[in-house]
């Protein structure tokens, strides 16, 4: 558990769990206290798979780590990063949706609760307005308000957590990291006693307002698809990941893809800004993980017209996006969008890389057109409350991989984000700049 909950998460912790944290563990090279012996890391790393992930590139992992098992010291330095970060999630967690304070009106403590950012009270509480209703909107200016509903952040550690110590399971073979994730994840989502029930019922709500909005699905979908990846590389024989958990988190996604079909989903599909391309990314990662193959394609061919056409201007800027107060995190947020679901259609036989629209649009065209800000070359033209040149470092290595010679040019004057660049281990864009005040 986190903080203050760390307490209570160990109790609610399942037998398994806990077992797999009274197991002697020494590190790979050291055999320092925390994980496995050197000679189990080299064994478990003798012949790699490639997992079925649906985000990530599986072969490319794989090849990933035969490279590093030959000494490759690129590798070996992103590997450090990457452990770095591993080790900084062993000591937390698991978190659950049930350790809240608040029930949501006509829910129960198994559904996941969160409170839009953006919208402030307008007028004092006081014993007649507890609330200080009504509500009023200020983009991209974060009401500290939200973080006294605990799921939110929650949800973000179990994304986080599980992503990196799959991810660093899979390099170095230690199983103290796949335990833990296993652990974490099966906390969150399949424990009977901790589980989240598989909605978003009550996301991102408006006191006085609205107690669920379809808008709160992107509190989900900017970075559930690292959930899908991760139990995809635990699926390859990790330590601690049962073919029940293998199950259980299939079901659970099972029940989630349904529930997207249902009005809240139908109504957030149709946003036409990064809500949208999250949500389409989203769809087509569990469509994919799931067996639908044939619904996957067809939901990121959608996104040609629906999605580029709309959304990404002939010059490649995203003017549903370049409007905002945070213009510059929301047009590299909108592109992590885009470059997963590119991802995703990569395994399904759709290219959204070499798609051109009608007047112009490219998806590479919207990463260059970040390339001069992202490299220091020239200031960022538009409203930015927070500029952080390291969020475009992800989609610049992807538009690379995808060919974009602009794009391959500009990787070596990127900013590193902090905990290193990690590209070479998990080539898959993620939003490296969240709002956090």
């Amino acid at each position: 558990m986190s903080g203050r909950r760390r307490g209570r998460g160990a109790l609610l912790a399942t037998a398994a769990g806990i077992a797999a944290l009274l197991v002697p563990l020494a590190s790979p090279a050291s055999a320092a206290p925390g994980h496995a012996p050197a000679a189990a890391v080299r064994a478990a790393g003798a012949a790699p798979k490639a997992p079925r992930t649906v985000v990530l590139d599986g072969e490319r992992l794989r090849q990933a780590k035969t490279r590093l098992a030959k000494g490759d010291p690129a590798l070996r330095r992103a590997v450090a990063d990457l452990r770095t970060q591993a080790d900084g999630w062993l000591g937390r967690g698991p978190w659950t949706v049930t350790d809240k304070d608040r029930t949501p009106p006509g829910g129960d403590k198994h559904d996941y609760l969160s409170q839009a950012p953006y919208w402030w009270a307008s007028r004092p509480k006081t014993a007649d307005n507890p609330m200080g209703c009504p509500y009023v909107q200020k983009d991209g200016q974060r009401n500290p308000e939200v973080d006294a509903l605990t799921d939110h952040d929650e949800r973000g550690e179990v994304f986080a957590s599980a992503y990196t110590l799959s991810l660093a399971w899979y390099y170095t073979g230690d199983p103290a990291y796949s335990r833990h994730a296993a652990e974490i994840l099966r906390t969150w989502f399949t424990d009977p006693a901790t589980r989240m029930n598989p909605n978003l019922d009550h996301a991102q709500i408006i006191p006085c307002r609205y107690d669920g909005r379809a808008i709160g699905i992107i509190d989900f979908s900017q970075g559930f698809t690292s959930v899908l990846d991760a139990t995809a590389i635990l699926d390859t024989g990790a330590p601690g990941w049962t073919a029940g958990d293998r199950g259980g988190m299939r079901t659970w996604y099972e029940g989630f893809r349904g529930w997207l079909g249902g009005a809240f989903g139908t109504e957030e599909a149709a946003a036409a800004n990064n809500h949208g391309t999250f949500f389409d990314m989203q769809l087509a990662a569990l469509q994919l993980a799931t067996g639908h193959r044939d619904l996957a394609a067809q939901t990121v061919s959608r996104a040609r017209s629906s999605r580029i056409d709309p959304q990404i201007a002939a010059d490649g800027s995203q003017p549903g996006e370049i409007s905002r107060t945070r213009s510059w995190h929301y047009s590299t947020f909108n592109l992590v969008a885009f470059t997963r679901l590119a991802a995703v259609g990569r395994h399904v036989g759709v290219n959204l890389w070499s798609y051109r629209g009608p007047t112009g649009q490219r998806l590479p065209a919207a990463v260059d057109y970040l390339l001069p800000a992202a490299t220091g070359q020239a200031p960022w033209p538009h409203p930015e409350l927070d500029f952080r040149a390291y969020a475009a470092s992800d989609l610049v290595h992807a538009a690379a991989d995808a060919g974009d010679a602009r794009a391959r040019a500009a990787v070596p004057a990127l900013q590193a984000p902090p905990g290193g660049d990690l590209w070479a281990l998990r080539p898959a864009a993620e939003q490296l700049d969240s709002i956090t005040g």
